[in-house]
């Protein structure tokens, strides 16, 4: 019987496999997969959440900075960054503005600035209505006119009117020849105007009796018409300055005081409006627009001549 001690030592190694199902190689790829998804939403969500002025900002910075920032030189663009190279500096405030949010504030700015200056427009009138007032008060001659005098504030600005009374007229009937007292008052008005800036559109009233007696033609247009340049000389005679009257009209018995009796003598009257900036501007346009008009008209008439 042979020596069990010479025989040799097998050993036998078993290797187990398991099923490729249960490897973890996929694993890796699905957290990669993973991971680039959540990194194209984030992207996504980045681009959504970005503002016109970020995104150019980005945009100018990839357009431009490359080689200046790889070369070491100054960059270029508005970026305060202390790396190298251009764009925008999207920290900057105006960066983060909305558009049309500019223009908001620039039209709210321009309508709050507006306000004020109607404001104080107003309370400059205001002020200009106690001075005549105070002026009419303190001179005895003018006070006992004081009830043909009637000032208030109105859309156009301060008016001022001068009506008659029955025995009282400011002129002679039928013409334009002014009562003496009347000079007085229209003379003092004219020194207290001159201490605002605002234009002066003046204009004359007759009441609705139709005129009789005068030149063929002549009427109560004519007449109303002569009897505001009448005022207007006296204005300017007490110290207004005559670049500050804007209007001069001739309304007739058009506008009357009292309409429900359109004959009385309180329809003839003289209406001294200091006017606002409103006012004063649209007459200016439609002077422009007349005068316009007037030179189309002239230009075709030409033309036709031709």
């Amino acid at each position: 019987m042979a020596d069990d001690t010479q025989r040799p030592i097998v050993i036998k190694r078993i290797k187990k496999s398991g099923s490729a199902a249960h490897g973890g190689a996929w694993k890796i790829a699905y957290a990669d997969f993973v991971t680039a998804m959540m990194a194209f939403f984030l992207l996504m969500w980045l681009l959504g959440s970005t503002t016109k002025a970020q995104m150019e900002g980005i945009a100018e910075y990839f357009k431009t900075p490359m080689k200046v920032a790889l070369s070491g030189g100054s960059g270029s663009g508005d970026a305060s960054s202390v790396i190298k190279g251009g764009g925008q500096d999207l920290t900057r405030r105006d960066g983060q503005i909305k558009q049309g949010e500019n223009e908001d504030r620039k039209r709210i700015n321009l309508e709050a600035a507006e306000a004020e200056r109607q404001r104080q427009e107003v309370q400059t009138l205001e002020s200009l209505k106690g001075k005549l007032e105070k002026a009419i008060e303190s001179n005895a001659r003018m006070a006992q006119f004081k009830n043909q005098l009637k000032i208030d504030i109105t859309a156009e600005g301060l008016r001022i009117q001068i009506v008659d009374d029955q025995n009282r007229p400011m002129f002679d009937s039928g013409g334009a020849v002014m009562k003496s007292y009347t000079r007085d008052i229209l003379r003092e008005i004219g020194r207290t105007l001159n201490a605002v800036p605002n234009k002066i559109s003046l204009s004359g009233h007759t009441d609705a009796v139709p005129f009789y007696g005068g030149e063929a033609g002549y009427s109560n247009w004519e007449l109303s018409a002569d009897r505001a340049n009448a005022s207007r000389r006296e204005l300017v005679v007490g110290g207004l300055e005559e670049g500050k009257v804007l209007r001069v009209v001739g309304l007739a018995s058009a506008v009357a005081f009292d309409k429900d009796a359109p004959e009385a003598p309180i329809n003839r009257r003289i209406s001294i409006v200091v006017m606002n900036k409103k006012a004063e501007e649209a007459i200016t346009k439609e002077s422009r627009q007349m005068e316009a008009t007037t030179a189309s008209d002239v230009a075709k008439q030409l033309d036709v001549k031709h």
